[in-house]
This record gives structure tokens, sequence and C-alpha cells, in this order.
């Protein structure tokens, strides 16, 4: 595990926002009040509209970006194939009888995959950071994994040959061409009871043949956008969390509303964006449909192009 200074973002002990000065992470009390908290119903079950396409050929400036679920992207990129955050499990949990419950299923089936080189890792959360899924791809394809840091102590059994962890701003180069930085975001890291703020959290700017794509990962809404921007220039992608944002006084801080992820888009003077963390897993008390048609109003008040920032149907891939 790589041995952190203290920072602006580390005390010697634990991780926090610096954005946050009186915020660490959601206590045990004010999580199970969230909990409490009316839900809308989820469907049950509902079918996949996108069809994937893995096999178009690119040109070397070219990116294809296909929707999986949840916050997992799939992204091929001069000649390299990476995956966000990857889950196929049937929930996003430490529990296989009990947590949320996927209610489709990954628009990108498994065994369709193809081979894969690198995952980005942004923080250790059960819907993000998937033992079962992770354990698969490395017997599948033993691809470099990238990851905040602290995770090794997760990842390691695992048994990755190529597992790098990084700080906020810590670049890493996979090839010649492609070089990946970890960024800031405004979260929290906890697997259990006992290990809240143990490791990092944050997003990945990537950069090849001159394009730069922005994951962000899970994050609420603050300065790091603006930031990011100043220090690695505007990306021609950005991937924004969209859902899993009420009731706001729980989760302001951790995730962006629609309206905010807009406001994001503009600070990142993003040229495409594409909204993520919606319709898999119920984590929160909005409706399945309502990150999307919040999102909608919040580009029409903001008079951005619709265009601009867009939601994909799971298994979709777009070619830009």
């Amino acid at each position: 595990m790589t041995k952190m200074s203290l920072s602006d973002h580390f005390d010697g002990d634990r991780y926090f926002n610096p954005t946050l000065p009186k915020w660490h992470s959601p206590s045990l009390r004010s999580t199970l009040k969230m909990l409490c908290e009316p839900r809308c119903r989820w469907p049950v079950w509902v079918e996949n509209k996108g069809v994937p396409r893995l096999k178009e050929p690119l040109a070397a400036d070219e990116v294809a970006i296909t929707f999986v679920n949840h916050a997992t992207f799939l992204i091929q990129t001069g000649g390299i194939t990476i995956l966000t955050d990857p889950v196929w499990s049937k929930r996003a949990s430490p529990f296989r009888w009990i947590g949320p419950k996927r209610v489709r299923r990954a628009g990108v089936a498994f065994e369709d995959l193809p081979r894969i080189d690198v995952i980005l890792l942004s923080h250790n959360h059960y819907d993000h950071l998937d033992v079962a899924t992770l354990t698969q791809l490395r017997h599948n394809f033993a691809p470099t994994v990238l990851a905040a840091t602290g995770d090794a102590r997760v990842l390691g059994p695992i048994g990755f040959e190529d597992t790098r962890e990084l700080d906020w701003w810590s670049e890493t180069q996979i090839n010649d061409t492609l070089k990946i930085t970890f960024v800031p975001a405004q979260h929290f890291s906890a697997r259990g009871l006992f290990d809240r703020q143990k490791s990092l959290w944050g997003g990945y700017l990537i950069e090849n043949y001159g394009r730069r794509i922005y994951f962000a990962g899970d994050t609420g809404y603050s300065i790091h956008f603006s930031q990011i921007k100043r220090r690695l220039g505007p990306p021609d992608i950005a991937m924004l969390g969209i859902g899993a944002y009420e009731p706001r006084w729980f989760m302001k801080p951790i995730h962006m509303n629609p309206a905010e992820a807009v406001c994001a888009h503009r600070d990142l003077a993003s040229k495409q964006s594409i909204g993520m963390h919606f319709g898999t897993f119920q984590l929160t008390t909005e409706a399945i449909n309502q990150p999307q048609a919040d999102l909608e109003r919040a580009i029409s008040d903001s008079g951005i192009p619709q265009s601009e920032f867009v939601t994909l149907h799971e298994g979709e891939t777009r070619i830009y």
C-alpha cells in the first residue's frame, strides 16, 4: 500500500474533503434515518433497450463509449479498452441475500466483453468496487487496475499483477500515448463500520491522442471541477453522476443532483457530458426515471443545447 504524507486531504490517519471542513462522512445515525425516508417504488425488473457496438473500427483519435450500468462504462480508445467501476453482481452489497438489488441486466453481457486492458476504480463503495466482478475480470483478462490510495487492502487478495494506487493529481502512463490522472472528488469511503475514510476517493482524466475523457466517480458539487479544467484542460467527454441524490439533507455533500451536474458540465467546459449513476440499483428515495426528467429540466433552464448533456440506454454505444 502506498505510504501517504500529510496533505490538505489526509491527516495522517484518515482522508477528508478539504471542501467540507466540518464534514467527515455520514454518521450511522443519519444513515439509518435516511434509510427510513419514504421511497418511490421502483419496478421489479426493466428490460434494456441499448444494443452494444463493441467491434466498430475506430480511428486513433476516436472514442467509443458504451454505458453498461450505474457507473460502469466501457471506453475504447487507441486500441485500449477501459472499464470504470465494473459491477455485474446481482446486488451492490457485502451480502448476497440483502442490499440494493439490480432491476435490469448489465447492458453488456460479461461473456461478450472484449479484452479489458485497464480498470479504473473511483472508490471502495460496493456499488463501485465489486470483488466478485473484479475477480472474474482478473481471471479472464489480467488487466491493469488503477485505484484510490488505500484500496490495495481490498484488491490485494484478488491477485492482480499490476495494481497502481493513486493520490489526487497523480499521473500514470499506460503506454506511449495513454496517460491517466487521478483527480479530486467530494465524497467518502467505507466498506464497513470501522474503515471510514481509510482510503481515498476520486475521478479519472484519461488522455490519449489529444482526446480527454473524464470519469467523475461519485462526488458532490464543488470547486474541483473548475480545478480539473484549469490544471488538465476541458474534457471532450465527461461522465457525471445524476442519480442517488434524494433526500438532499443527506446526499448533497456526496452526490450531485442533475442541476448540479449541469453546473459541473459548465465548470469543466466539457464538449459532451453523459449522465450516470441511475437506473440499476435503488440507493436513495427518488423514482427510477426522476434523474433523467430532472436533467432535462436542468438543461432547459441552463440554456445549453440538449445534445451537450445526454444519457445513454444501458448497452448503448456512442462514438465520438
